[in-house]
């Protein structure tokens, strides 16, 4: 089975007490809420030694969050990090202002 992390960013998320599993036949997925990237760079690197094989990020991070994990976890598992299309931006932009 492929074992397989999601980390989003909100400032109010524990990551000891927002977190989840979804499980398939063929994909378990632990999905956590952390509340900054120095806390997203602790639990993914907690989890790539516990068996993660893939860490995903949710487009909260950006570059300089995303290379916080990249630097954590090593070479141990890929890291992707998600971002919004040029398009969106502003939208997004608005929405997480308020």
């Amino acid at each position: 089975m492929l074992k397989g992390v999601y980390i989003f960013v909100i400032p109010d998320a524990d990551s000891r007490k927002h977190r989840t599993k979804v499980e398939t036949p063929s994909l378990s997925i632990t999905i956590v809420g952390v509340n900054d990237y120095g806390e997203a760079a602790k639990v993914a690197k907690t989890l790539a030694a516990d068996g993660a094989q893939f860490i995903d990020l949710c487009s909260g991070f950006g570059p300089a969050g995303a290379a916080k994990v990249i630097a954590a976890v090593g070479d141990k598992v890929p890291v992707a990090a998600a971002s919004y299309g040029i398009e969106s931006v502003a939208k997004a932009a608005a929405v997480f202002s308020q």
